[in-house]
């Protein structure tokens, strides 16, 4: 068997280490598995998101209380001022009734805004309980397509080792040139090698000069002009 032969056949459980590896990547029960973990990770960020806008809601309702408590507190203190140090003319009169209406004009925004979060912050706790619905219903689907995985998992890495094995025992009777050659074309043509047709590369179907032809069929190696792959008979 010539070293191109060698070459071939090393391709050929070379290429079925491949094609299992990208089965492997591609298996629906991984696909599926890795949709899901994408679901449980958006459910987690949700909940802290939601969790940090209650955060914040709470501490701006802290706020509002007690700017409405000095607000109402302000004024019951004008009251008292009104009602102990009346008007004496229209001017304080006016200065009077403007006070009071700001003060009153404050407290009904306070209590609007403190309303309007109250509200808010039930959205968002019901969101959160949808959240974690969500999120336990991910979790049981995972934990499901888990266990199948693993098991499909365990079964094709076996396998997958077998293809190994069988290509680092054919990889030996190579010569490492031959092999580096082999592997550098690997990174820009899959699969490195191509039979000859007719007068055209197996892998790229252009046509080949007639002394690359000639040398083809002579046994030597030629590298294809177009796709750069070793062709061989």
């Amino acid at each position: 068997m010539t070293n191109l032969e060698k070459l071939w056949d090393y391709q050929s459980a070379d290429v079925a280490v491949d094609r299992l590896q990208n089965e492997m990547k591609r298996s629906p029960t991984r696909i599926k598995l890795l949709k899901c973990r994408e679901n449980l990770e958006e459910q987690q960020k949700n909940y802290k998101r939601i969790e940090s806008e209650i955060s914040v809601m709470a501490d701006r309702l802290e706020a509002l209380k007690d700017a409405l408590t000095r607000a109402e507190n302000s004024l019951k203190a004008l009251q008292t001022k009104i009602e102990t140090a009346p008007a004496t003319n229209s001017e304080e009169a006016a200065a009077y009734i403007a006070d009071v209406r700001k003060l009153r004009d404050s407290i009904l925004n306070y209590e609007k805004e403190i309303s309007k979060i109250r509200k808010d912050a039930q959205d968002r706790e019901k969101q959160q309980h949808d959240v974690k619905v969500k999120y336990a219903k991910y979790k049981n689907e995972f934990a499901a397509l888990k266990e199948v995985y693993d098991a499909e998992y365990a079964e094709k890495t076996k396998e997958l080792e077998a293809l190994k094995a069988v290509v680092q025992e054919k990889a030996k009777d190579i010569p490492a040139d031959l092999m580096e050659k082999y592997q550098q074309i690997k990174h820009h043509s899959v699969p490195p090698l191509s039979k000859l047709t007719g007068d055209k590369c197996g892998g790229c179907n252009m046509n080949l000069p007639s002394g690359a032809v000639r040398s083809i069929k002579n046994g030597e190696f030629v590298e294809c002009e177009t796709c750069g792959r070793l062709v061989t008979l």
